[in-house]
């Protein structure tokens, strides 16, 4: 198997998130041995950002990071733990909201589209949107 991002690259939706990773030198966290669980947001997502919102947080990399961080949850958390679970504390620092409906997972305002891509050093949960800390929404 490959690390969380080959594994994302190889799934070929997540090219911007992959390309924010890069900006904020994150690679090495999520290559890292260990266990990560990466709630991604597709390609999709980050277009559906409000227009300039990309662009402007690749001009502002702590910004970015912090973003990129509150996608990433210590430890191997699959998608029948996410239905036990409501929060889920983020490398950033944040707790995100774990909620599961009907059979549906939500994390923060976000769907989780699809569950449990596994890689060697933990788990991918694709989103449907780009989530933001509370301090960088300004919330």
């Amino acid at each position: 198997m490959a690390d969380l991002v080959e594994t994302a690259i190889a799934a070929g939706n997540f090219n911007t998130l992959i390309k924010a990773v890069k900006a904020v030198d994150f690679l090495e966290v999520l290559k890292s041995p260990g266990s990560w669980t990466l709630f991604a947001p597709t390609d999709e997502a980050f277009a559906n950002l409000p227009e300039g919102t990309l662009d402007s947080l690749l001009q502002d990399i702590p910004k970015l990071k912090k973003i990129v961080a509150y996608h990433v949850a210590s430890g191997d958390v699959r998608s029948d733990d996410l239905v036990q679970i409501n929060e889920a504390e983020t490398l950033e620092g944040s707790i995100l909201a774990i909620e599961s409906v009907d059979g549906k997972i939500k994390v923060n305002d976000a769907n989780v589209i699809k569950t449990d891509i596994l890689a060697d050093n933990g788990v991918i949960h694709v989103i449907d949107v780009v989530l933001m800390p509370a301090m960088v929404a300004g919330k």
